[in-house]
């Protein structure tokens, strides 16, 4: 789609040179009727470079394409009211246009704010440990949680301060939804203090895409879901029901970040030889799950009790996520690929297929 508009862009500005040749004599053209002073004729020929750049800036990926575009068409607009009669039609492609641009800045605002709070976030990581993990350390956690950290590599490292995911996504939005939703995410997420930003583009038809953020700083949660990134489809929290399943979240994922089993604000309780519960309290804020690990120790399942939805009407379901391959990231055995199922009065309802694309631990800067 993006190509097509490129198109358009380039088209409809190089229209925009008949102005210039009119009032240039560099062509006979009878279609324009009125006569074009040589001050129009640079205005049409500005309004041509402007949308022709803006084209240019959409094939190299430049973020402030719709504002030049936008530009382009305020003064190609001028330009039709005062040649009305030969250029009324060009009133409609600078509509698809603008309204495309106003689109585009809703979505470039959107991410903005993102990359602030992932920044922020960044930037509250605190001091490194530069101790690496030894047998000592794990030593007052449950067996399956020594096994599973020793599986996944993190003995003899230091510990995981912050991490970075592109994910892939398969989503069913609601239990009775036929098709899968394509999605790509990607995920910032902080140990000291625990956080995450989670930011996501949602595929729903061809050409209309949903845009959301789920996130958890400082022991609060929100998420907020908005197709073409303008009209709000879900805006929850925070509130005590999206910050407890936010921290459920965070707990959850630990897989991805080992070494905070190691924190102060998880305690562990043994339920056997490849289970444990981990129950994670910040602020007066608790939450609970129980992660089963395989005959290897690597991770195997997550379970709790979490609400689904918020406000006082929200009720606590059970949601599972099932990790089905693992895969090693810079040397750390991590979950690769799963599911997320909701266990529903209604019956079973898979959330989420995932699959992790490329995992970085300690990031430096945001990558949006």
């Amino acid at each position: 789609m993006k190509i097509l508009f490129m198109i358009i862009l380039l088209i409809h500005g190089l229209i925009h040179l008949m102005g210039f040749m009119k009032a240039f004599f560099l062509a006979e053209l009878n279609e324009i009727t009125n006569p074009v002073s040589k001050p129009m004729g640079l205005l049409w020929l500005v309004a041509t470079l402007i949308l022709v750049l803006a084209g240019v800036m959409i094939f190299f990926k430049n973020p402030l394409w719709w504002l030049v575009a936008i530009i382009g068409v305020l003064i190609s607009q001028v330009l039709i009211l005062i040649f009305w009669k030969d250029s009324l039609y060009g009133t409609l492609p600078n509509i698809l246009i603008l309204v495309v641009s106003l689109i585009a800045f809703a979505q470039y605002d959107f991410e903005k704010k993102i990359r602030l709070e992932v920044a922020y976030v960044l930037e509250n990581v605190m001091e490194k440990k530069t101790a690496v993990i030894t047998d000592e350390d794990i030593s007052s956690l449950p067996k399956s949680v020594q096994t599973w950290l020793k599986a996944s590599g993190m003995i003899g490292k230091t510990p995981i301060q912050s991490v970075f995911m592109n994910q892939n996504y398969q989503l069913k939005l609601k239990p009775d939804q036929k098709n899968w939703y394509s999605t790509t995410a990607k995920q910032y997420s902080t140990v000291s203090p625990p956080s995450f930003v989670w930011s996501a583009e949602i595929e729903m038809m061809p050409a209309i895409s949903a845009f959301g953020r789920d996130k958890f700083i400082e022991g609060k949660g929100e998420m907020v879901f908005k197709l073409f990134s303008v009209f709000a489809v879900a805006n929850d929290g925070p509130n005590p029901q999206i910050n407890e399943a936010a921290l459920q979240r965070f707990l959850g994922e630990m897989v991805w970040y080992p070494s905070a089993a190691l924190s102060d604000y998880i305690i562990w309780k043994d339920l056997g030889p490849q289970t444990a519960k981990a129950t994670m309290t910040l602020d007066g804020l608790s939450g609970s799950g129980i992660f089963t690990f395989d005959k290897d120790g690597h991770a195997k399942s997550f379970a709790a009790l979490r609400y689904q939805g918020s406000g006082t009407e929200a009720k606590r379901s059970e949601l599972t996520v099932n990790i089905t391959s693992t895969k090693e990231f810079e040397g750390v055995m991590l979950p690769a690929s799963g599911e997320v199922n909701w266990r529903l009065d209604s019956g079973e309802w898979t959330w989420a297929k995932f699959e992790i694309q490329d995992c970085t631990f300690n990031p430096n800067q945001v990558d949006f």
